[in-house]
């Protein structure tokens, strides 16, 4: 599947290890989560601004559950 990432249900940033998202503090996560996007520079990315992104990170694209 996706290894042993899971992404965050609030934001869709994806973490390895840990109970709290970095990106937005939240602890709601899931495992099954489908592609994903790296974003560097969130300010000059049109994907970045149409997924709402303001941090840079890896996000999921399509959460399953």
């Amino acid at each position: 599947m996706n290894g042993k990432e899971k992404a965050c249900r609030a934001c869709r940033f994806l973490i390895e290890e840990g109970d709290k998202c970095p990106n937005c503090n939240e602890t709601s996560f899931t495992t099954f989560w489908r592609g994903y996007v790296v974003i560097l520079k969130p300010e000059e990315s049109e994907i970045a601004k149409r997924m709402g992104i303001t941090k840079t990170g890896k996000y999921a694209l399509r959460l399953s559950r």
